[in-house]
């Protein structure tokens, strides 16, 4: 477990890798995934003012609930509007009014809440066994390290630049193999002229109120989808990154915040907003830092970071979203190397487990998708069956961790 920073003051030395880190997690999000919400947007005939209220929304309370949760419990807890919930809404806003749409986010915020105080969610994790849980992470994550190197083949010269970096900084200066590839691409980037900044103009965004209506058929075809895919594809994902990292913090108190974000922010557009999976590996993980009480830090400057683009509204996103697609996906992939490897490596380490692990993660990394349901949720399902075959049934419940100091797990 991981011990929590003393009361010293933090080195500068020790500050750059973790901000760094929270940098990168950001940017991925924005640049990968936020052009979801644009099309949700679009398609549900958005006004620019409604728009950007929504990008307000998402992007300040994430920045909030994760600066709360990290500063609480010194440990780097991302969070994340729901990638898969904004895929969602791509379709479901087709036929859905605005108005009723926003009734459906509460609804949903208000089940997430009644979640995270009954406690059963963490009851769930911890059943997990851990084995599994890593084998889902690497399967999960094993996307995202394949397109570190696909990108080779539309912009070898960056994807070629970074990798000779990456592996050149890993030598010489570990610590900062990120931090170095990160500037290295920009100024690549900035040379050939590919990030255009000329037309930049910083405004800050305007949050717009909309009075929130309730129907049966919101209730039906938007909130309980909109609950089930970010429970499956964010927050399991998302708490098993932080288990298989050696965080310890309750799921409760976690599910329970971002609940009462999305709750509050739901009027103002946000559709949901949960513990990150993806993006918080990246913090979470050793590139972060090589001591794991020093990489809270990642998550309460992820955090500061989305506040700052929320309260610039759309033009920063748009710097993020301006990066070259291979630069981002190279630059993510590149980040979570570590946390790979070192998934695969726990997945694999217990005999009695191994092939359950190895089913987990393949089925994890085929990505399945039945039933509006992601393959997070399906790579654990098949994993847990091929546990409970192989070996008879899951293991106990893992001991609770000491709370001493913390906010009540229930």
């Amino acid at each position: 477990m991981p011990s929590r920073p003393s009361s010293s003051i933090i080195q500068l030395n020790d500050l750059a890798s973790p901000i760094v880190a929270g940098l990168v997690s950001v940017i991925v999000n924005y640049g990968g995934t936020f052009i979801l919400v644009f099309q949700a947007a679009r398609v549900a005939g958005l006004s620019p003012e409604l728009t950007a209220s929504w990008m307000w929304s998402v992007s300040i309370g994430v920045g909030l609930t994760g600066l709360i949760l990290s500063w609480r419990y010194r440990e780097p807890i991302i969070t994340a509007w729901s990638t898969p919930g904004a895929a969602f809404l791509v379709t479901a806003l087709a036929t859905t009014p605005y108005a009723e749409a926003v009734g459906a986010y509460i609804i949903s915020a208000t089940a997430f809440v009644a979640l995270g105080i009954s406690g059963y969610f963490e009851k769930v994790v911890r059943m997990i066994p851990h084995g599994i849980a890593s084998a889902l992470l690497a399967g999960i994550l094993l996307q995202f390290g394949i397109g570190a190197f696909g990108g080779a083949t539309v912009d070898p010269f960056l994807v070629g630049l970074l990798i000779v970096a990456y592996v050149l900084l890993k030598r010489f200066t570990a610590r900062y193999a990120v931090v170095g590839i990160l500037l290295i691409g920009l100024l690549f980037l900035l040379a050939q002229n590919r990030v255009d900044l000329a037309g930049l103009q910083l405004k800050l965004a305007t949050p717009v109120f909309t009075m929130p209506e309730f129907s049966l058929n919101a209730l039906l075809s938007v909130a309980l989808p909109l609950f089930l895919i970010t429970l499956s594809g964010q927050y399991m994902p998302g708490m098993l990154v932080l288990r298989n990292d050696g965080f310890k913090t309750s799921a409760n108190p976690i599910v329970t915040v971002t609940g009462l974000g999305s709750l509050v922010m739901a009027p103002f557009g946000s559709h949901a907003f949960n513990v990150a999976a993806i993006t918080a590996a990246i913090a979470t993980g050793p590139e972060a830092h090589e001591d794991p009480s020093k990489r809270w830090i990642g998550g309460i400057a992820a955090g500061v970071f989305y506040v700052l683009v929320g309260v610039f509204g759309v033009t920063l996103a748009a710097v993020f979203m301006a990066f070259p697609a291979t630069f981002i996906t190279t630059l993510a992939g590149l980040a979570l190397l570590g946390t790979i490897g070192g998934s695969l490596a726990s997945a694999m380490a217990d005999p009695t487990s191994r092939e359950a692990a190895l089913i987990t993660f393949l089925a994890s990394a085929a990505n399945i998708n039945m039933l509006g349901v992601g393959g997070a949720f399906w790579g654990l399902v098949i994993g847990l069956f091929a546990y409970m075959v192989l070996n008879g049934k899951l293991p106990p419940k893992r001991a609770v961790p000491s709370t001493a100091g913390r906010l009540p797990a229930e």
